[in-house]
């Protein structure tokens, strides 16, 4: 194989970049859609809108563990 100039090597390595880029993203929405299917299985008419994306993203932020540990902490029947 001959070898390549520069400017073949960027191209090709740019190829390659959005490549994976486009990977990425479907691998994170394929990710995503399988999170949102568990909702399906979880009662959250109670809560509004608002509460459940702060829910979900201080969840987030904290990390899974440490919001798991935080919520099984609290005291049974609370709001």
């Amino acid at each position: 194989m001959p070898k390549q100039t520069p400017r073949e090597r960027l191209a090709d390595l740019e190829a390659r970049q959005r490549a994976i880029a486009d990977e990425a993203n479907t691998v994170r929405r394929s990710l995503r859609q399988h999170y949102g299917n568990l909702v399906d299985d979880i009662a959250v008419e109670s809560l509004t809108e608002r509460d459940f994306k702060d829910i979900l993203g201080l969840a987030i932020r904290a990390g899974g563990t440490a919001a798991v540990a935080a919520l099984k902490a609290l005291p049974a029947g609370s709001s």
